[in-house]
């Protein structure tokens, strides 16, 4: 997957009746846009923006946290996590080797925060376990030369698999033994637990912090939240402040009430384009449990970009990760046509 900054822009244009490509692209819908002129601003560095401060206290008693800091995105409450859990180096973060910290902050960990990534390819190629990170966490009494183990930041969903609440449980005892912080990257935690039923609160327990993104499939136009336990809030607000930023929360809280329960039909709709595309001998390179399909068309001979160039004919636009890989990616914005149309076109492909 490859985004270039000096691609055509097309600011605005919609010129496709689907976009897959990423859950990212969902817009505010017309009555968000409503709410977001209600909002009751004023400057938040003075806390006194109310919209802003309902929200935060809104997604702290979601989380059953005490404190949360809204973001202007996933990227910076990530980083802002990051950065005030490492106090003094020599240390490290450990993740998986395809988190979004590792591979889409443009190396922000090191840059910011002066740590050292450990990475883990999970054996299971869907999250990594309890024993993985047990290999591969760098203790306090090792060999001088290494930087010890601080954080285990993990991301729930990835590659749209949800993480399972067991393992997530036997991380954060084994984490707590070893004295080491657990973040998490929850960009898409809301199709984490419309899948798995469980509730923001339990996976709360198991995280010092937690990132949570309201553009990802939620539709408003900006801003990610982080939740922590109250002693750590003045660190962020010295990193992060924003003025009005009220318009933008009302664009959050819609979308908690009005675009999150819509969540569970993209799970379908992605369900039962993986079954059609099964049919035809397509595998994927990972599971297909929430809202992203990673169908290896190469499994079937074919080129993603060929596919590709083929659906955007037809109005339909997917991310060609590798020669092979295509994502394909559900939301609200997307309808049963799409399944269709993707459909009929890869089964013309293919004979």
């Amino acid at each position: 997957m490859s985004y270039n900054a000096n691609a055509p822009k097309n600011f605005g244009e919609v010129r496709f009746k689907y976009d897959m490509r990423s859950d990212t692209v969902t817009r505010p819908t017309p009555e968000m846009i409503t709410q977001m002129t209600l909002a009751r601003v004023g400057d938040d560095v003075y806390g006194e923006d109310a919209s802003t401060y309902d929200l935060e206290c809104r997604m702290a008693n979601l989380c059953g946290k005490e404190a949360g800091l809204f973001c202007v995105s996933g990227t910076l409450s990530n980083q802002l996590a990051l950065r005030t859990h490492l106090v003094a180096p020599p240390y490290s973060v450990l993740c998986d080797a395809n988190s979004h910290i590792n591979v889409y902050e443009a190396g922000g960990v090191a840059f910011h925060s002066r740590a050292l990534t450990i990475t883990v390819n999970p054996k299971n190629s869907k999250y990594i376990t309890v024993e993985e990170v047990k290999k591969s966490f760098i203790y306090d009494d090792e060999d001088i030369h290494c930087a010890p183990t601080r954080v285990i930041s993990l991301e729930n969903t990835i590659n749209g698999v949800v993480v399972p609440i067991d393992e997530l449980k036997k991380i954060h005892a084994f984490a707590k033994e070893n004295g080491a912080i657990m973040h998490l990257d929850g960009a898409r935690l809301w199709n984490a637990s419309v899948k798995s039923g469980v509730s923001f609160e339990e996976y709360g327990k198991y995280f010092d912090s937690m990132s949570i993104c309201f553009s990802k499939g939620m539709s408003a136009p900006i801003g990610s939240m982080l939740v922590v336990i109250i002693e750590l809030l003045t660190n962020y607000i010295h990193l992060n402040r924003w003025r009005q930023s009220g318009f933008i929360a009302e664009a959050a809280n819609f979308a908690i009430d009005n675009i999150l329960p819509l969540l569970k039909n993209d799970h379908e709709r992605a369900s039962n384009l993986a079954s059609n595309l099964s049919e035809m001998g397509i595998k994927f390179d990972h599971p297909v449990e929430t809202n992203m399909v990673f169908a290896d068309f190469g499994s079937v001979g074919l080129n993603t970009f060929d596919v590709a160039n083929e659906l955007e004919k037809c109005g339909v636009l997917i991310m060609p990760y590798t020669d092979t890989v295509g994502r394909i990616v559900y939301h609200h914005m997307i309808d049963d046509g799409a399944t269709e149309i993707i459909t009929s076109t890869i089964k013309k492909l293919i004979k």
